[in-house]
């Protein structure tokens, strides 16, 4: 059995979390970072920003001695100083690096920027985070949402400009558009073209249900991270299932990775299993449901930014993780019925926090009986 280095994030509190159905209340979660942490993992990823319940939790499990607890950050010097107030040492902040993402977001009726602008001003504001965050002392890691539909030449100078500040650049496939075949090339050319060998890591997403033999290709073709979830939950169809990673590096090519205690993987998706907690099947009714609001935001304006299929629509829900664009969805787009911003935002803080009360998601019948329209 020969020893490899691969750093491991787990997603399963964040990420996975994002599931729609799935709801981890505190005591869940105390018990799974306990479980996660015995793995052995390196990063276990929580997001302060989600809501106050959620900073306290991280707050709770770093004071629990937990030294794997990580904070997934959105952009913003507020929110990686809410980070750091957690009192987590790495934070992960993420952005997009696609042109398609990095339009959508930008645009505006009065925004007439090239794309080369909107890519100028993107890196100018992730340097100014990361420089913000390394003046902090804190340990950081960059999470390239939508990398795998990211201009080429542009990914590579995102990676280089970024290098001298973080530890990890987690390459993502959000919508899983990559094949076994197009990622172990995508890897051998990032890292031929990289400067310094910054370490490149992979976050893949389990939409046409290749995840599993992506990642492996991934690792294969020399990516030093992996980015997951246990039981392979999340957004959608799910993450790749870090146990079905760790333990097929192991039995396929006899590689150990250092570090993992892999008696200690069952613990965790057993207990998963016992709450009933598990992935939605790709291209099933329920993989093609969403409540995270930056997805929803995206999809408002452009269905093929976060929905992979030319058949069926997006299900949106309501719960934990929307966001003002969830109601905007909901009342513009479905009801033809729009109402005001402040409204929207209204309508999000009362679901967000019935959610969190009755620990579930809602879906548009029961969201609109919930505003009582």
């Amino acid at each position: 059995m020969k020893q490899i280095p691969l750093t491991i994030f787990d997603e399963t509190l964040r990420d996975g979390e994002q599931q729609v159905g799935i709801f981890f209340d505190a005591q869940t979660k105390i018990d799974l970072a306990r479980l996660i942490a015995k793995t052995g993992v390196h990063h276990v990823a929580l997001m302060p920003a989600i809501h106050p319940t959620e900073a306290e939790l991280v707050k709770n499990l770093v004071a629990r001695n937990l030294p794997q607890i990580a904070a997934s950050t959105m952009m913003g010097k507020s929110h990686i100083d809410q980070s750091q107030a957690c009192g987590v040492k790495t934070i992960i902040l993420f952005n997009a690096v696609s042109d398609r993402l990095l339009t959508l977001r930008a645009s505006s009726p009065q925004n007439t920027a090239t794309i080369n602008q909107i890519r100028d001003r993107m890196l100018d504001l992730v340097l100014a985070n990361l420089q913000y965050a390394a003046d902090r002392g804190l340990k950081i890691c960059f999470a390239a949402e939508d990398a795998s539909r990211a201009d080429f030449d542009f990914l590579i100078e995102c990676i280089n400009k970024f290098q001298p500040y973080i530890e990890h650049f987690i390459l993502c496939d959000t919508v899983g558009i990559l094949t076994p075949e197009d990622t172990k090339l995508w890897l051998r050319n990032l890292i031929e073209f990289t400067r310094d060998k910054t370490p490149l890591s992979v976050h893949f997403h389990n939409d046409r249900g290749l995840a599993l033999e992506n990642t492996i290709q991934a690792v294969l073709a020399g990516a030093t991270g992996v980015s997951g979830t246990f039981g392979g939950i999340g957004e959608r169809a799910g993450n790749v299932a870090l146990e079905q990673v760790l333990n097929g590096l192991k039995l396929r090519y006899s590689w150990h990775i250092e570090g993992i205690n892999y008696d200690a993987l069952t613990k965790v998706t057993e207990y998963l299993s016992s709450k009933g907690f598990r992935a939605n099947t790709p291209y099933s009714i329920e993989s093609l449901r969403y409540e995270t609001g930056i997805h929803v935001d995206s999809l408002c304006s452009d269905r093929s930014s976060y929905y992979l299929f030319t058949q069926g629509q997006p299900e949106i829900w309501y719960g934990k993780f929307s966001g003002a664009s969830n109601f905007q969805y909901l009342f513009e787009h479905c009801l033809k019925q729009p109402e005001s911003q402040e409204k929207y935002q209204e309508f999000r803080e009362k679901i967000k926090n019935i959610a969190i009360a009755q620990k579930r998601s809602f879906d548009q019948a029961e969201t609109l009986k919930l505003l009582g329209y």
